[in-house]
């Protein structure tokens, strides 16, 4: 009869580590970190490069509404002026409107002093943990 001579399937460890040294160990991991840090250099350098084709886009769209939005509250203003004039004179369409923006512009400036000063509350050393 033949006989078939079967290797196993899995390979004995301690074979394997036999004939392997401490040293071959310790380079197949520095090649290993050595191959992961180039993998991760260079994904990295990829997003910064879709980063920074991405950001002139985003900013030549985002001043573009910003001058959008300028235009219109410029019309708001000048049609809030036509549609006031007949009712209480061009001075007193003025007076109210500026005074409109005036308040409008205050109340803003609030809102962004009571954030900045919880901001720095938050991030002050004698703020204290949750």
């Amino acid at each position: 009869m033949d006989q078939v001579t079967t290797q196993p399937i899995v390979a004995d460890p301690l074979d394997d580590a036999a004939r392997r040294s401490l040293i071959d160990d310790i380079r197949r991991l520095a090649d290993d970190g050595k191959t992961l840090a180039e993998a991760e250099l260079a994904f990295q350098s990829s997003r910064a490069r879709l980063v920074g084709a991405s950001a002139s886009g985003i900013a030549t769209y985002a001043a573009v509404a910003v001058v959008l939005a300028f235009f219109a509250v410029l019309g708001l203003v000048v049609g809030l002026l036509l549609a006031l004039t007949p009712l209480i004179t061009a001075w007193g369409a003025t007076t109210v409107v500026v005074g409109g923006l005036l308040l409008a512009g205050w109340i803003a400036f609030r809102l962004a002093m009571s954030r900045w000063r919880r901001l720095n509350r938050l991030l002050s050393d004698k703020a204290t943990t949750p």
